[in-house]
């Protein structure tokens, strides 16, 4: 009789969240987690649909509120949708920490953050004005349709980025930092050849305009006027080709070394990372045993 393929059957165990790990919880927050952490269940579908479409109301809402005519003959309506919004999604959010074993774990995980400052803004506004513009950040709580729609391998995908990008952090920071040195000694020259007569006031101001030649955006505020400053500013324009490239490489070689590690999707059972080597038989984070 042939026997199962464990390695098959490792990549389908469920990850286990770290804020769900402990004491099992009491009947009523096990649904109240299911309906709201789970799209497996119909109930669970239906409430990340309904929550995903207050999300797009609710920065519709925002969006309409900047817009000066509208504003002017529904403000009040506006006002109300938002903080009605805000209300709702605090109360989910509340809602979210009560049936998860450990509330400060999803207060800290990526979601849990996003969760919160999703409703501060609105809170924010009655001391700062405007604050509640900031409420377009609700637009992250989106990604959760990648659970909904059965789309997780796409996080796969992005999860290899974020890795990628992570590896390559180090090379990336040395290369900003050359190119901080180079936007400071071309701003000086620039400074120096140039002068206050023709735009360059200072320094800062001279930096300033390195950064947008060297980066190729050319807002043409300020510009040499002097022969010796556009030999020299046609050379930082040649230059900043070559540095854009530059990030694009790191990071296409590093994405490159991350497609072709060999590791598995399950999450260990004891702390729930992600990202085992294939052979693995331990967890890197927690030194626990991995199917």
């Amino acid at each position: 009789m042939p026997q199962p393929d464990n390695k098959h059957h490792a990549t389908r165990v469920k990850p286990v969240k770290k804020y769900m790990q402990g004491d099992p919880l009491a009947p009523w927050r096990e649904s109240l987690h299911e309906i709201i952490f789970e799209a497996e269940t119909p109930a669970g579908k239906w409430f990340d649909i309904a929550l995903i479409l207050a999300i797009a109301a609710s920065i519709l809402v925002v969006m309409l509120d900047s817009v000066a005519a509208i504003n002017l003959n529904y403000k009040t309506w506006l006002f109300a949708a938002e903080w009605f919004f805000t209300i709702l999604f605090s109360i989910e959010y509340l809602l979210r920490l009560i049936c998860v074993r450990r509330p400060l774990r999803y207060a800290t995980s990526f979601f849990g953050i996003v969760d919160l400052i999703s409703i501060l803004p609105s809170f924010l506004a009655l001391f700062f004005t405007g604050a509640q513009t900031l409420l377009v950040v609700r637009g992250l709580r989106v990604l959760r349709v990648f659970r909904i729609f059965k789309l997780g391998e796409y996080l796969g995908e992005a999860h290899a980025l974020i890795r990628a990008m992570r590896n390559s952090r180090a090379k990336i920071a040395v290369f900003l930092y050359t190119v901080c040195v180079f936007v400071v000694i071309f701003g000086a020259a620039m400074y120096l050849i140039e002068g206050p007569e023709h735009g360059f006031t200072s320094i800062p101001q001279s930096m300033y305009w390195a950064v947008v030649t060297l980066t190729t955006v050319g807002y043409g505020d300020i510009s040499p006027q002097t022969p010796l400053g556009q030999m020299l500013a046609s050379m930082v324009m040649i230059l900043g080709y070559a540095i854009i490239a530059v990030p694009t490489g790191i990071y296409s070689a590093e994405l490159a070394r991350e497609y072709r590690r060999d590791v598995t999707r399950f999450a260990c059972r004891h702390c729930g990372a992600e990202g085992h080597d294939d052979d693995a038989k331990f967890c890197k984070y927690c030194g626990g045993t991995v199917p």
